[in-house]
């Protein structure tokens, strides 16, 4: 399966909003919008990262299909990537591919990411993709209702 980046469409919202709401995938993402379902807001969300001089938005393809997004975001030194998978194409390492290719086009570090500590899949992106635990904590969970642990992991030079 060939994974590539390419700078986010208009068309390639509605995807992204259907993926946000598979609640499967929300519960295991965990730190989601107040109201994954709000179109507006998910709108107005998008418009803002794509207009920010700042963040760094990619469409993740697989084999030409939309299949999820993938960004940098934050202020220098404090930098965070994140990213989503369509849940049909987990496990098939698109995400380690895709991230992958997010930080080489991104060469700035250090960066950072987040996750539930209990996201197995996520974990194992991050650190195929070289990024390594730097600390514990907890925080509100809006998918699943609740505060919950997450892990802080930071990529080096």
């Amino acid at each position: 399966m060939q994974v590539a980046l390419r700078d986010v469409h208009d068309s390639d919202l509605p995807v992204f909003f259907r993926q946000l709401n598979d609640p499967e995938a929300l519960r295991m993402a965990a730190f989601t919008p107040r109201d994954p379902a709000d179109w507006d807001a998910f709108e107005a969300r998008w418009k803002q990262q794509r207009l920010s001089a700042v963040v760094v938005a990619r469409t993740v393809l697989a084999d030409g299909d939309v299949v999820g997004s993938a960004a940098v975001y934050g202020e220098p030194g404090e930098r965070e990537v994140t990213y989503w998978i369509d849940r049909t194409y987990w496990g098939r390492g698109i995400a380690t591919a895709a991230l992958g290719d997010l930080l080489a086009e991104v060469p700035e570090r250090p960066l950072y990411a987040r996750a539930a500590a209990d996201n197995e899949g996520s974990l194992r992106v991050l650190t195929k993709c070289g990024f390594r635990l730097t600390a514990h904590a907890t925080g509100y969970a809006n998918a699943r209702g609740e505060e919950i642990d997450e892990v802080v992991l930071r990529l080096e030079g």
